[in-house]
């Protein structure tokens, strides 16, 4: 008798092994690791308060000290946990993507440490976590073509859900049939729509992924029952996605090669949505080519693919200027660097924001792709003594194929880090996830995590 997908699916899950992973998918599962706790232990300390408020709501609603909020000096239970870290994991958006676009740490190693830290499970079994994660939603997003960029549904809260599930189908380790439930448990706990995208709640989409990753997981351990097809008829992909989607592409080549491989993974040089890096990028070229400063800038034109998304000529707020191609660029511009106190709201407000934003114009292009991996964009600045400046910007670096260097990500995690840790302590957070297949438990790192 044929297999269905999710039983194929499953079979593909169950068969992902350590011993059997390659060096280079073991090595970037700690890069991811590295990274997803730089953007949690900085995403603590979102400007706007996404951290702080989602600490104090986690606390209020207590639960079983069974596994460490991040900066938050205390344990609550794995769901608490994992719906904490992935809120602020993703508070900054300055967490990892790849292709096709969707943030895969934040949905998942959230509830990868939350479950691990309770069950005393070593690093080995955190990096099969994580391999597996990754896998289950690249080839979900394959799959659900109609996952669109900026629409609809944000995607931490569709796919992540379920790389968050198969995490928790590894880590506890869940027999054929209660990996189907478990899966069939995530088809009615994902959602997240795009519309909320500049305001608190696009965060939680991730802290709800990794939230209802434990959930399900656990559930489906207690022997509660599911759909045993969730991607087969009115499943997942009938009911979200319509007639844009390739179920085959679920299964298909699963793991051969692993994605977080090839393609591979990006990791964020600067905290805002990704489609406004390339303007950041072009416009840091030409102020420090040409010396632009407020006093001499007249006009600003960014020529940009047809993305209404990040369409924003004046933002309400910081946290929603990170998805603000206008705002993005001119702070660029003006600063000479995007850092995360870019985006609070003394900075969005500032009299030279409020003087010059009106003058930077977004002109869409049809002719440039909207693939992210394709697309490109031109800055124009016309300076005040009648100069024009411009840069093109295809190329993105830490985007894949063109990798950020360890001394690069080394920095980034400092950044982010001291802004909750000491130096000694950040660097002994390097030295644990830098050897996480050696660690038979978290313990130690957990601690230092928890402030």
């Amino acid at each position: 008798m044929n297999k269905t997908l999710t039983e194929q699916l499953t079979d593909h899950i169950l068969n992902i092994e350590y011993a059997q992973l390659p060096e280079q998918a073991i090595e970037m599962a700690k890069q991811v690791a590295l990274d997803g706790f730089a953007v949690m232990l900085a995403g603590a300390t979102e400007p706007l308060g996404v951290g702080r408020i989602s600490i104090e709501y986690t606390r209020e609603m207590g639960g079983h000290p069974q596994s460490t909020v991040i900066a938050g000096g205390f344990k609550t239970s794995m769901q608490n946990a994992a719906y904490v870290n992935g809120t602020m994991a993703h508070a900054l958006d300055y967490d990892n993507t790849w292709y096709p676009l969707n943030h895969p740490t934040s949905p998942t190693l959230p509830a990868i440490l939350a479950i691990a830290e309770h069950y005393q499970l070593d690093g080995k079994a955190i990096i099969e976590a994580i391999v597996t994660a990754f896998e289950v939603q690249g080839r979900l997003r394959l799959a659900a073509t109609g996952m669109t960029t900026g629409s609809g549904f944000h995607k931490p809260g569709m796919t992540g859900t379920f790389g968050a599930v198969a995490a928790a189908i590894k880590l506890l380790k869940l027999d054929s049939t209660q990996a189907l439930m478990a899966l069939g448990i995530a088809g009615s706990r994902a959602g997240s729509i795009s519309i909320n995208t500049g305001s608190m709640t696009k965060s939680s989409h991730s802290g709800h992924a990794a939230r209802m990753g434990v959930e399900c997981g656990i559930l489906a351990s207690k022997g509660w029952t599911a759909s045993a097809d969730v991607f087969g008829s009115k499943g997942f992909f009938d009911t979200f996605m319509g007639d844009n989607q390739k179920p085959h592409l679920l299964v298909e080549n699963f793991a051969n090669p692993l994605r977080m491989i090839d393609p591979g993974v990006g990791f964020k040089k600067h905290p805002s949505n990704y489609f406004t890096h390339r303007p950041i990028d072009g416009a840091l070229a030409l102020r420090q080519a040409h010396q632009i400063t407020l006093q001499n800038i007249e006009q600003v034109e960014i020529i940009f693919p047809r993305f209404e998304y990040v369409n924003r000529q004046f933002p309400k707020t910081g946290l929603d200027g990170k998805f603000s191609v206008q705002y993005t660029t001119l702070i660029a511009l003006l600063d000479g660097e995007i850092t995360i106190d870019s985006f609070n709201n003394e900075r969005r407000y500032a009299s030279d924001v409020s003087a010059l934003l009106p003058h930077v114009h977004l002109i869409f292009d049809d002719a440039i792709p909207t693939d992210f991996d394709a697309m490109h964009c031109t800055i124009t600045v016309t300076l005040k003594n009648g100069e024009k400046h411009s840069q093109k910007i295809d190329k993105l670096s830490g985007w894949i194929g063109s990798p950020l260097s360890r001394d690069q990500r080394i920095k980034k995690f400092n950044l982010c880090a001291h802004r909750v840790l000491s130096q000694s302590n950040a660097n002994q957070m390097i030295s644990y996830i830098e050897r996480l297949d050696t660690l038979d438990n978290i313990n130690d790192l957990m601690a230092l995590a928890r402030n």
